[in-house]
């Protein structure tokens, strides 16, 4: 149900949409929690004249931007976290993944949001999200749900693991593996790192970036899980793209003076897909949605800082 008023308003829809894509565009403080909120807001509110347009564009800015992500990956760095890094990064990973899927069906949830919000959690938040949700042909509102979601945690753990890494008395390598592991976004892991010092920020940033290449392998593995009788199991073409635009990234050295510019564009991409993604959502299918995913995704955090800072703790 939208508000008659402006739902008279088709002009007013366009000119609202149109003006916010071009904000997302040239704006540099348009965040991408901003994006989507703004998108539900006129999805909501004012409705979407171009349903078929946007669904298709946000379609395609996810995976272009995926691409883009990969020209911010040098496999170096990924090379300099040796056996124990992948070691830590799959344990975490299987783990988490593991703990979403009964709490999942615990709470009864639609098993492609559950995965999501689990992927979301065990990778790299939106990132991760955005490339596995066009593998399991998620819908509008799993998507922006389980955006939602790791967007509020994230930015709650950006403020809370500096904090919480003092008071525990973490060592400098302890806190950046914690905040690699337990943290969703790249930029939260570097934020709050980066609060704590130079030894955790090297740390959780180099891990970080190990982990964010076990997207390939889990966007297999979800192109297997929800696989239908109807479809065939196949790669998505934007995934070997990402690989080979980090294997360029690293290996072809004049591509690193243009890589921020190629990665800052990605960013804007998956920005502007949240906004396409929120503006597609109208009321009738978010009724559909009970407050069952967000106690998932939060409850799926904590056990995963728990039981990462407990196995660093006796490790480390």
């Amino acid at each position: 149900m939208r508000l008659p008023l402006l739902n008279e308003l088709p002009l007013l829809q366009k000119i609202l949409i149109a003006g916010l894509v071009l904000a997302i565009l040239f704006i540099p403080g348009f965040s991408a929690p901003l994006a989507l909120l703004a998108g539900l807001i006129v999805g909501l509110l004012l409705g979407n004249p171009w349903q078929k347009i946007t669904t298709i564009a946000a379609k395609y800015a996810l995976q272009v931007a995926v691409v883009g992500l990969g020209f911010g990956i040098n496999l170096y760095q990924v090379r300099e976290t040796g056996l124990t890094g992948i070691v830590y990064t799959a344990t975490s990973l299987a783990v988490t993944l593991a703990l979403g899927f009964l709490l999942g069906r615990f709470l009864n949830i639609a098993p492609k949001l559950s995965h999501l919000v689990g992927v979301g959690t065990a990778i790299c938040g939106g990132s991760a999200i955005a490339a596995v949700a066009p593998t399991i042909k998620a819908n509008a509102q799993e998507i922006s749900v389980s955006l939602a979601i790791v967007f509020i945690l994230n930015a709650v753990a950006l403020f809370v693991f500096p904090v919480a890494g003092h008071w525990l008395g973490l060592t400098q390598q302890q806190f950046g593996v914690w905040a690699a592991i337990a943290i969703h976004d790249t930029s939260s892991v570097v934020g709050a790192a980066s609060k704590f010092g130079n030894e955790a920020l090297q740390i959780a940033t180099t891990l970080k970036l190990t982990r964010a290449l076990w997207i390939v392998p889990i966007v297999l593995l979800s192109a297997f899980l929800f696989k239908s009788k109807e479809t065939k199991l196949k790669l998505p073409l934007f995934i070997p793209l990402f690989l080979l635009a980090s294997v360029i990234y690293t290996f072809v050295p004049p591509v690193a003076t243009i890589a921020p510019v190629l990665v800052t564009i990605a960013k804007k991409l998956l920005v502007l897909s949240l906004f396409l993604i929120g503006v597609n959502v109208n009321i009738e299918t978010l009724r559909t949605i009970s407050a069952r995913p967000f106690w998932l995704g939060l409850l799926l955090w904590l056990l995963v800082a728990i039981l990462s800072l407990l196995a660093i703790l006796y490790l480390l």
